[in-house]
């Protein structure tokens, strides 16, 4: 084990009561530290440091390893540093000798893996003592001098205010992750110990430490989720099927005298198709319309055209089994009541910004820009955005 990380988490906790034990996002608290450790590429093993017995049966629970801590480590005045050096102790006891210490804290509800790794590599790469985990801060600082004025900390104010962009890089630490090489640590006593690295990291920064930062934390938890699970639904998505008037067009229909209709389509939609194509995606058009204009639209695209279709969901439900396909791997765009069905039934139902209102309260995206002017374009440049194909 030359890499090991350890997640202090008592039993006790005045602010938010039982806090490492409560269910965020259905998933205990500790166990999101144990689950982005466990994925991270840079460490070896992971501990859980704990008095209380069902913290200790949860980290097993969830492949960590259980470290029981002493009572007199583990109240209000002990700190971090003593849990930590109990574990490293612990270790040694069992014979084994650690390299370097990753230190999570379960206040950081959405670390990941891949912010540990990336501490963990600048440590290394710098051959540093210690790093952590920080987010860029272009904020004034201010303290008040002996008469209780007020007094630049990080600024001049006595001068022309600088622009944010032109302040010195600052950093602000985030108490998510700390990384110590163990001989260093051991020396100088804390986290702190001889040369250190700031990594400025991009996971959303945040810490629990009332019941007030609890219940943002499950707002935000909740909204998190719902964006990793439509990435995860994009990532499995195979076929295209959109809707045609609204979508590929304004939703406007030009008549002339001889009742022949025409529409108006967009040269970035038609382009976004195309390369979705060369992706490897399969795209259709399902339209309630049969109009010549659907088809030959189709043939210019070189995609499929269902169309006179009334009950859309029922077509594509046979279509699906016809291609030995499922619900779960279609993406349908549309903008009007009748494709509502399909787009609850699909892994990710989407549509254009100027949708009915029944679409846009049900979609699971809602596309920026409007139908025939940039919004299919705007499907592709989402779907893409990861560099992936099928």
């Amino acid at each position: 084990m030359t890499n090991i990380a350890v997640i202090p988490a008592r039993g006790g906790s005045k602010g938010v009561p039982r806090k490492n034990k409560r269910l965020l996002g259905g998933i205990p608290l500790v166990a999101r530290s144990i689950r982005a450790a466990l994925g991270a590429k840079s460490v070896d093993a992971v501990f859980v440091s704990s008095d209380d017995d069902e913290i200790l049966e949860i980290a097993t629970e969830w492949g960590a390893i259980p470290i029981k801590r002493p009572d007199a480590l583990a109240n209000d005045s002990a700190t971090s540093e003593s849990a930590l050096f109990h574990v490293l102790d612990e270790i040694k006891r069992r014979g084994e000798e650690v390299q370097t210490l990753v230190f999570l804290q379960c206040t950081s509800p959405f670390t990941t893996s891949e912010d540990i790794d990336a501490v963990v590599a600048a440590f290394e790469d710098k051959e540093a003592d210690s790093a952590f985990s920080v987010s860029d801060n272009h904020g004034f600082l201010w303290s008040l001098d002996e008469n209780g004025y007020g007094l630049g900390v990080n600024h001049d104010h006595s001068r022309q205010r600088l622009r944010r962009q032109d302040l010195k890089p600052q950093f602000l630490e985030t108490g998510a992750i700390y990384v110590m090489n163990v001989d260093a640590f051991r020396k100088a006593g804390h986290r702190f110990c001889g040369s250190l690295v700031p990594v400025p990291i991009d996971t959303l920064v945040f810490e629990i430490d009332s019941l007030q930062d609890w219940d943002i934390a499950v707002s935000l938890c909740g909204s998190l989720d719902r964006q990793s699970s439509k990435a995860e639904a994009l990532r499995n998505v195979k076929v295209i099927v959109t809707d045609f008037d609204g979508v590929h067009t304004d939703d406007l229909v030009t008549v002339n005298e001889l009742g022949q209709e025409s529409v108006v389509c967009s040269r970035r939609d038609g382009m976004g198709l195309e390369l979705l194509r060369e992706a490897g995606y399969r795209v259709i058009i399902l339209s309630k319309e049969k109009n010549v204009v659907v088809q030959k639209r189709g043939e210019k695209l070189q995609v499929e055209v269902i169309h006179g279709v009334d009950q859309k969901e029922a077509v594509l439900t046979d279509w699906l089994r016809a291609n030995g396909l499922d619900w779960s791997e279609i993406a349908y765009v549309g903008n009007d009541i009748n494709d509502i069905a399909c787009m609850k039934n699909a892994a990710l139902g989407l549509c254009p910004s100027d949708a009915v209102s029944s679409v846009l309260q049900i979609a699971d995206i809602i596309l920026p820009e409007k139908g025939g002017k940039g919004a299919l374009r705007g499907l592709s440049d989402l779907i893409l955005s990861d560099g992936s194909g099928h």
